[in-house]
């Protein structure tokens, strides 16, 4: 939820952070700060807002000298955004200062108990009640850091990513991870530390990402000491080699990450079925089901957890597997799934989903499915995170860095390895003939191509928004396939407009919805020509009689929907399980340009952070 930035080395500290900070904002922009060791003390600034309000600030009333320093931009869970709740925090002696992604769910009773010892607290956040936790064993306990730190982190509930500095042990930072990602950037005479590699790449490819329960001494000049917090034991740091290029995160020329991200779809769907997808030969290869290929054509159902985007890509991943490789799927929101104590058995294989790999829900519906028995496989886009490393096996997507909050290429990658996988199994359990299986492998390949002339309804849409974009509520249709669509197409105008949207399977409309429409309602229906196409026309007569306004989507040459339609968007042809990858490009485009329209902060949309860390 956070963006945690650190350095120490022989570079000036605050350039490394503003800049780290800048590229971490997708993860959290109520508040931002940094503190710097200039030798001598800490000179700490931090203030409610943006990154470059922080660095406004800075300039005027610190030094900004120091080769050691810390920074952090705020998603604010305990305590309002403010300049007194930002981050960094001292410690009440003022020698100990932290940054903190995550939640403390016992330090309300650890405040207490702390207060009685003569301690106070000046903001509202679980992190001070942290560091001054830290502080109050390594006096009582006379101890290092570094043993300060495990002692507290041993007494406290709930999930952390942290960096600790102690400006009487000015050449060492500690860290440690529960829950919260962590990277460590290694390069000569010099450590860089992240909640993902985006702020050291142009220093490094070489990266350390700390496991949960793992806490690491770094000091310059000396190897890393890794050791694991439960138990105090060794553990051993494995140097990983990054792929990931300063292009991936830069804007490119666009005006914003999610237009930028928008259009390279075509690019990034290739790149998840590059390798795997080999059509002239009928072949489709993936390691994390090839090895496994029994567990799946044994099994007696799916269950795919998710949360928000993953989630509708979960459904649109139900029609899938149940309609081409006739194996029952049950899609739940990881949020509720561990809560409700769910009937799974060693014959179920639960699909996780997940764009950062860190989901906080999805994790914990990860642990109780592997204690109930069930095959875990994972879908996620980043090599190295917590979930790729928790499940049994999976795949990755290849959609490169998605900065902007709100999921796009995450959603269409997703969906590509799905149908990867649903195909093979539909081939494997021989419910696809050798013909078929060979026309939907071709149609795949097609698919990138195909996005591209989805995209090029860019200015229609455009001139769409325009009309709409000060509309306070929306109504989006689907049945079949594109009824998730319909909820994904939803759920972006909502997080990036804020105007108020829902989404409903067409046929759902006469039972309430209905009542909402008059001639103010914007409706998108998505009436494609395959599946029901009859019956959405139904509904779109239905929208019509009651004045309503409609947007349609529509596969390209209909002629039926253009008579009835307000405004019509056409995307290409292809088969109906393959729809949603072009239907959901108009309705993306839509959210981003009355967003734009609407003066929002389409990269940065108002309380939500790109990944989820806690419940």
């Amino acid at each position: 939820m956070c963006g945690i930035v650190g350095y120490i080395g022989h570079r000036d500290a605050y350039p490394v952070i503003i800049k780290g900070l800048q590229r971490l904002e997708y993860r959290g922009y109520d508040s931002a700060g940094v503190a710097l060791y200039d030798g001598s003390d800490i000179n700490l600034s931090k203030t409610k807002g943006k990154v470059e309000d922080l660095n406004n600030k800075a300039k005027t009333e610190i030094s900004l000298n120091g080769k050691l320093g810390i920074g952090h931009t705020r998603w604010a869970t305990h305590g309002i955004p403010n300049d007194v709740n930002s981050h960094p925090h001292y410690s009440n002696s003022g020698n100990l200062v932290i940054i903190h992604n995550g939640i403390i769910e016992n330090y309300d009773s650890i405040k207490k108990e702390l207060i009685k010892r003569g301690y106070t607290f000046s903001s509202d956040t679980d992190t001070e009640v942290l560091i001054n936790l830290i502080e109050e064993v390594k006096k009582q306990e006379d101890v290092k850091l570094g043993k300060a730190v495990q002692i507290a982190l041993n007494q406290v509930v709930g999930a952390y990513a942290i960096v600790v500095f102690d400006k009487n042990k000015p050449d060492e930072l500690v860290v440690a991870k529960l829950g919260s990602p962590l990277a460590i950037g290694v390069g000569e005479e010099e450590f860089f530390i992240a909640s993902d590699a985006s702020p050291f790449i142009e220093f490094t490819n070489n990266a350390i990402y700390l496991e949960d329960e793992e806490m690491a001494i770094i000091r310059v000049g000396k190897e890393i000491k890794l050791r694991k917090i439960k138990n105090d034991a060794v553990a051993y740091p494995k140097i990983q080699e990054l792929q990931l290029n300063i292009e991936e995160i830069e804007k490119g020329g666009y005006d914003h990450f999610m237009l930028k991200e928008i259009y390279e779809q075509p690019r990034a769907i290739l790149d998840t079925y590059r390798g795997r997808l080999r059509a002239s030969q009928g072949i489709i290869k993936m390691a994390g089901a090839d090895q496994n290929i029994e567990k799946f054509l044994n099994a007696n159902r799916i269950i795919i957890v998710a949360c928000g985007t993953s989630w509708h890509a979960g459904l649109v991943a139900e029609y899938i597997f149940e309609d081409l490789a006739r194996i029952p799927v049950e899609v739940e929101y990881a949020s509720e799934f561990r809560y409700r104590n769910p009937v799974i058995t060693e014959k179920d294989i639960v699909i996780a989903i997940s764009q950062s790999g860190e989901t906080a829900d999805t994790l914990a519906a990860i642990k109780l499915a592997k204690e109930k028995g069930a095959f875990v496989f994972g879908v996620c886009n980043v090599v190295g995170s917590s979930i790729a490393r928790e499940t049994n096996a999976g795949a990755y997507t290849h959609a490169g860095p998605e900065i902007g909050v709100a999921s796009t290429k995450a959603f269409t990658t997703q969906i590509t390895v799905l149908t990867l996988l649903a195909l093979k199994l539909a081939k494997e359990k021989g419910v696809f003939s050798e013909s078929r299986f060979h026309e939907y492998l071709a149609e795949l390949e097609n698919i990138p191509a195909k996005v591209e002339r989805a995209l090029q309804t860019n200015a229609l849409v455009e001139t769409i928004a325009e009309v709409y974009k000060d509309s306070t509520n929306c109504l989006y249709l689907g049945r079949g396939y594109n009824f998730p669509v319909a909820l994904e197409g939803a759920l972006k105008l909502k997080e990036i407009s804020y105007i108020h949207a829902e989404g409903y399977p067409a046929a759902e409309m006469k039972h309430g919805p209905i009542a909402l429409i008059d001639e103010q309602m914007p409706v998108v229906v998505i009436a494609t020509n395959r599946g029901h196409y009859d019956k959405v026309v139904s509904n779109i007569q239905e929208i019509k009689s009651r004045k309503g306004k409609i947007i349609a989507v529509v596969t390209e040459g209909d002629e039926t929907v253009r008579d009835l339609a307000d405004h019509v968007i056409e995307v290409p042809d292809t088969f109906e399980s393959l729809m949603p990858l072009l239907t959901t490009i108009p309705l993306q485009l839509l959210s981003y340009h009355i967003a734009v329209m609407r003066g929002c902060n389409v990269d940065q949309p108002r309380n939500l952070a790109k990944s989820v860390t806690v419940e």
